[in-house]
């Protein structure tokens, strides 16, 4: 089976997914597991980045799961066209290879996540659902590695003199909880829900967390959070 197009209602809530994987075996495995979550729909599937790149055009998804290790053309030259025929689509690549080449290459490429195959059905619909929404999310056995695809911060000689302890005493136990948050991919609106506080006061405290920890976005925090132990994945 090349490419399945599923003939399924959609719910409004629904986050729509195609995946592409040659391993027709993986494939069917991810659909029947990931149907099974609710608010997520998988409506098609291809075994190449040719056929994938056709169905993300006329399907516009809400988030694919990516393959590298794609016949003809691989999945990271795909993840890097999907932005020109599908603008709101989010890429997540799901694979074995854990490189340091191919975790830099793909978030270079447009990836929005970096998942291993080795992770529960559980964990995986969580970060496409958060992803769908905006956010980003790096498995935290690579994440070390992709610290490389960040440029140093302009103050980073001043970082370099900040112990993990230090960094840790800056942020109010308050902070600390929504940066553990932050680290599994939830929104503010989420890390809102959670902590129950306003949207509002959410931002501020991701605000005062990458001021903190000298960082330009959520990503780096996340990373920089993991590889410095400042929160247990």
């Amino acid at each position: 089976m090349s490419q399945q197009v599923l003939d399924k209602t959609i719910k409004n809530k629904d986050v729509r997914v195609i995946i592409v994987e040659d391993y027709k075996l993986t494939r069917v495995g991810l659909r029947f597991a990931l149907n099974e979550i609710e608010n997520i729909n998988v409506i098609a599937e291809a075994q190449s980045a040719e056929i994938g790149l056709e169905l993300i055009k006329k399907e516009q998804p809400d988030v694919v799961l990516m393959d590298l290790g794609l016949p003809g053309i691989n999945g990271l030259e795909a993840t890097s066209k999907v932005k020109s025929i599908s603008p709101n689509t989010k890429v997540i690549i799901l694979t074995s290879h854990d490189r340091e080449e191919e975790v830099i290459a793909s978030l270079g490429s447009g990836a929005s996540g970096y998942c291993l195959k080795d992770i529960d059905p559980i964990t995986l619909s969580g970060v496409i659902k958060n992803v769908a929404k905006g956010a980003c999310w790096i498995d935290s056995n690579v994440a070390h590695l992709a610290l490389k695809f960040f440029p140093k911060p302009q103050n980073s000689e001043i970082m370099t003199t900040c112990t993990t302890q230090e960094v840790k005493t800056k942020l109010t136990e308050r902070e600390n909880e929504v940066l553990k948050l932050l680290v599994q991919g939830k929104s503010n609106t989420e890390i809102a829900q959670e902590l129950i506080v306003s949207v509002h006061t959410a931002k501020a405290h991701v605000c005062s967390i990458l001021q903190k920890l000298c960082v330009d976005d959520r990503v780096q925090a996340a990373v920089k959070a993991i590889k410095e132990g400042l929160v247990s994945v």
